[in-house]
């Protein structure tokens, strides 16, 4: 995947060198898209353009879909510890098949493609921070599958926006169970007090904190409260994509394009 010359994103040194040694290993190796399967990209300039952004209205906080504009009712009665939350897409293809890759395949250079997508959605929220944390894994589960697949989408989206990744700052307290089927109160109840924040280089800072999937934020708001609780300025919350189906959204009415993508 080539960088796009024409965005005004201008990703350092430290990532052009990576994405180099990439497109070295896609000239050797044969590379199919993550997304569509397509021979020839890992990331195809189809897929990402037919990412489906979350409709609108969103709420302004917490980013999820509703009838109209503004704060919506749930930040109103028990306001995030993060300031905002977005996703750059809906879970749904070709975004779902390339983060279940990504989650279960260890595919690093699919990532490292992916991340462009996001950090144009990023430039285009116009949002600025100073360190990038992924959201960790329980040491069970890193114990399990072997890497965060977190890192392999948070760590580029750093060095191209030239911001600084600190993995290390947030951990998990202890391991929750997996929130699949559950509502949002009980995914509230699995994860508080999930996390700690280390204080060491978090005081006064702004931070963008990236998980790949979200459905009702409530793993990214224990997260951010632990950051915030470590003395984190502000806390921004991204991830790649967001599940609606709790929202009662079908694929139909759903639209087809990412106009912010495009």
């Amino acid at each position: 995947m080539a960088v796009n010359k024409d965005s005004t994103l201008q990703p350092g040194f430290a990532y052009r060198l990576t994405h180099l040694w990439a497109d070295g290993l896609d000239l050797i190796f044969p590379v199919s898209c993550g997304g569509c399967g397509k021979p020839g990209a890992r990331w195809c300039s189809d897929c990402q353009k037919s990412l489906t952004p979350v409709p609108a209205p969103i709420c302004d906080i917490c980013g999820s879909p509703q009838e109209t504009s503004g704060i919506c009712r749930g930040c109103q009665n028990t306001p995030p510890r993060y300031s905002a939350l977005r996703s750059c897409a809906v879970y749904r293809d070709p975004a779902r098949p390339a983060l279940l890759k990504l989650k279960y395949h260890h595919e690093k250079w699919l990532g490292e493609s992916m991340a462009w997508s996001l950090a144009v959605f990023l430039h285009n929220l116009g949002w600025q921070a100073e360190l990038v944390v992924p959201i960790p894994l329980s040491k069970q589960r890193l114990t399990e599958r072997g890497y965060n697949q977190v890192d392999l989408i948070a760590h580029p989206l750093a060095m191209i926006m030239n911001w600084q990744y600190q993995p290390g700052v947030l951990r998990r307290a202890r391991h929750t169970i997996s929130q699949v089927g559950m509502h949002p109160g009980q995914r509230r109840v699995n994860v508080k007090g999930a996390f700690i924040a280390e204080r060491i280089g978090l005081a006064g800072k702004t931070c963008l904190l990236v998980d790949d999937v979200t459905t009702t934020g409530s793993t990214i708001d224990s997260a951010a409260g632990a950051l915030m609780d470590a003395g984190a300025a502000k806390v921004m919350a991204l991830t790649f994509a967001k599940a609606l189906s709790s929202y009662g959204f079908d694929h139909e009415k759903l639209a087809p394009s990412h106009p912010a993508l495009s």
